[in-house]
């Protein structure tokens, strides 16, 4: 027991029992006593007796291991012992404050309410100087925000009032302590705990002398958390502060956006929408005040944007369009802290949502990062090339054609667009399906974009050495069918229709040539189309036995309803002068005996011939021997008992003339006037025929069995080359399988 130093007592021997009275009345009356003592102290000077008797308020009542009254009364004792003090409490606040602060944890919800009473009473008395134990009182306040019992909860508000009131009338107070605290509890889950801590929030950002500002990073993320809460009231004190927050960012000089962004950028990926929207609200609005300096964060922005696009909610999807807007208006540069690279991983990554628009998106920054960068984008041009090309099997026409026009602008030197040529072919060689598919719109696409006869010689050439000849065939088939059918083409056409008067047109008919040889109707095709009548003609006599198969008529089959197209105009017309072009009949008639009588293609091109002036063609004066298509004469005799003898009796006794004009003066030579050596291209056919046996024959194991396709009923072609997908998957099946048994073809 602390004593005088005459060995009389502090406290008497009754002011101490009436201290640790279970009565509350009789404890208030006790500290009253300690007040008065306390005074009279004062008033001596004497402060080692009053340390001395605050001592023992802490040690024999406060943190008394005995009865919880006996705590009690030190509570309100210290309260008591600090009004005593009045101003001289501040040199005694050490040992006054800690064991209240110690009370808050206590088990019994009595004396954690005592200490919430002598807290306030001792700060009512101390004001300013408490502050020098803020974040100890802020930290018990905060613990006290969530306790179960309601009058807890009553007291620490009150006290938390008062101490806001003192911390804004403050000039002590010190914020850069404040906020580790305060940034180690914004993670708190619990509903009191952060409306407590909004609230401190909200009043320091109140205060002008205080940045809060400055320090927002430290607890926006806690912030935006709120955001997601199940009380509403939470939601909107939280949407309230960051409102607040983002005005004031708007009229501030300096702010750290970079840290914020980082921040912003994971929250808009939260799955709660409200959270989603304030976070691209955030962002749509750094983007706008920042300029150059969120220029290092671009890619994780538009890592958060793109996906946003198609978000589902409306108001997201405006915000995020929006913001991705601005962002493309941003000129920014390497040098600047741009990263090219980080950007492209972010645009190659949403090539593969599962949303239309995001994918949309993600190419046009493709190609915007192509046409502000393009040395550096090329540089990764290994990473987005192949994702590039998966989206060729896009769903959307309108994502096939951006991606088409991302890849026509990488090829726009010659080196990237032998490249794009080798990755395109590649990639239709190990997914077929693709050719199938967007074949058709690719190949078109880039025709257009690249110029037609340069993409044309391109993939001529690649296909001329294609070690895969099935593959060839089916390609070059669906090359000769779009260059027929393609209004993109027409000018194309229009060049190799000159193939035997043009220098530009020779050396384009000889640059398709080569690797048109791959498919015998494809040859016969360009012939057509370019006047090379007498050449189409030896094509098909050189045809044997082996090569007419199923493939074989399908497209002649094609051939034939494309002969009815306005493409051939010319040519129907040309029918009207027989005699000028013998072998464009001879030509026709060959086709016509190549096909089963049966098939509509029969009907249609019997019926076409039917219309060429006989009396014309009859009154022709012989000036060579009759011909027959040696070719065939294997098929006349071992057919003689089936279909074909049908067949071969429509042929009539043709006669050439060497009196015939235009395309046929020149057919009858072997060198065509600019040098086209019909010989020599002759035997290159023959021997890439050659080469397809030889390959047939190392790969006999089909890979699938069909039955040959059905005749049409004898309508028109009504789509060209918009069915090329359907021609590669029948033409693949039908080279696949055997031939039928002649009967099968038998009128």
């Amino acid at each position: 027991m602390a004593k005088m130093a005459d060995g009389i007592p502090l406290l008497s021997a009754s002011t101490q029992r009436t201290l640790a009275d279970k009565l509350y009345e009789k404890r208030k009356n006790a500290a009253r006593e300690v007040e008065a003592v306390i005074r009279g102290l004062v008033a001596q000077q004497d402060h080692d007796r009053i340390s001395s008797l605050l001592s023992l308020l802490v040690n024999d009542f406060a943190l008394s291991p005995q009865s919880n009254h006996r705590k009690q009364g030190g509570l309100i004792g210290l309260a008591a012992a600090t009004m005593g003090l009045g101003s001289e409490a501040v040199q005694h606040l050490e040992k006054i404050i800690p064991p209240v602060l110690n009370s808050f944890t206590d088990q019994d919800s009595r004396v954690r309410y005592y200490a919430c009473e002598a807290l306030y009473n001792i700060a009512k008395v101390t004001r300013g100087d408490l502050v020098l134990f803020f974040n100890d009182i802020f930290d018990a306040l905060c613990k006290l925000s969530a306790d179960s019992e309601p009058s807890v909860q009553q007291a620490a508000h009150l006290l938390d009032r008062l101490v806001k009131d003192i911390v804004t009338e403050s000039d002590q107070f010190s914020i850069e302590e404040f906020i580790p605290l305060l940034r180690e509890r914004m993670n708190v889950l619990n509903p009191f705990v952060r409306q407590f801590l909004v609230g401190w929030i909200t009043v320091l950002d109140s205060v002008p002398d205080i940045d809060m500002l400055g320090f927002l990073p430290d607890f926006l993320d806690g912030l935006f958390n709120m955001l997601s809460d199940s009380s509403h009231e939470i939601r909107q004190q939280a949407d309230s502060a960051l409102a607040e927050f983002l005005q004031e960012i708007k009229n501030a000089p300096s702010v750290d956006y970079g840290k914020m962004a980082e921040i912003l950028v994971q929250r808009a990926a939260s799955a709660d929408e409200f959270t989603r929207l304030t976070s691209f609200t955030w962002l749509n609005e750094f983007v706008k005040l920042s300029g150059e300096q969120l220029v290092p964060y671009y890619a994780d922005i538009l890592g958060a944007i793109l996906p946003a696009i198609s978000d589902q909610e409306e108001k997201i999807r405006v915000v995020a369009k929006e913001t991705n807007e601005e962002l493309r208006t941003v000129k920014a540069e390497p040098a600047e802290g741009f990263d090219i690279g980080a950007v492209l991983v972010i645009a190659r990554r949403e090539l593969g949502s599962d949303w239309e628009a995001t994918r949309l998106e993600a190419l046009r920054w493709i190609a915007l990062l192509l046409e502000r960068h393009r040395t550096e984008v090329l540089s990764f041009l290994d990473d987005i090339f192949p994702a590039l090309l998966s989206s060729l099997a896009d769903t959307s026409d309108e994502v096939v054609c951006l991606v088409l026009e991302v890849q026509a602008c990488i090829a726009g030197d010659a080196q990237h667009f032998h490249r794009l040529m080798v990755f395109l072919v590649h990639k239709f060689k190990i997914e077929q399906t693709l050719l199938e598919k967007r074949g058709t719109l690719a190949l078109r696409r880039l025709c257009t974009l690249l110029d037609a006869e340069r993409v044309y010689r391109e993939l001529a050439n690649i296909f001329e050495g294609e070690a895969d000849l099935e593959f060839a065939t089916t390609m070059v088939q669906a090359l000769n069918l779009i260059l027929l059918t393609a209004p993109e083409l027409a000018e194309m056409r229009s060049l190799l229709k000159q193939s035997l008067l043009n220098p530009a047109g020779r050396d384009l008919f000889v640059s398709l040539s080569a690797s048109w040889c791959h498919s015998a109707i494809a040859t016969v095709s360009l012939c057509l189309l370019g006047q090379a009548y007498q050449h189409a003609s030896a094509v098909i006599q050189a045809l044997g036995e082996s090569d007419i198969n199923v493939n074989l008529l399908v497209q002649v089959d094609k051939l034939v309803r494309l002969l009815e197209t306005p493409t051939f105009a010319y040519l129907r017309l040309q029918l009207l002068e027989p005699g000028r072009y013998p072998s464009l009949l001879k030509t026709l008639y060959g086709l016509l005996m190549l096909l089963p009588q049966q098939s509509a293609a029969f009907k249609i091109l019997r019926t076409r011939l039917k219309t060429v002036p006989s009396q014309t063609f009859m009154h022709m004066q012989p000036s060579l021997p009759h011909t027959e298509f040696p070719g065939l004469s294997a098929i006349r005799r071992t057919a003689s008992a089936g279909g074909y003898s049908q067949i071969l009796s429509h042929i009539p006794t043709i006669q050439t003339s060497s009196t015939s004009e235009d395309g046929e003066r020149s057919s009858d030579n072997i060198n065509g006037p600019l040098g086209i050596n019909f010989a020599a291209q002759l035997k290159q056919f023959e021997h890439m025929q050659h080469q397809h046996h030889l390959y047939q024959s190392q790969n006999k194991a089909p890979r699938r069995t069909l039955t040959p396709p059905p005749a049409q009923n004898g309508h028109h072609l009504s789509r060209t080359s918009d069915d090329v997908s359907d021609s590669v998957r029948r033409t693949r099946a039908a080279s696949q399988v055997r031939m039928p048994q002649r009967t099968s073809w038998r009128s």
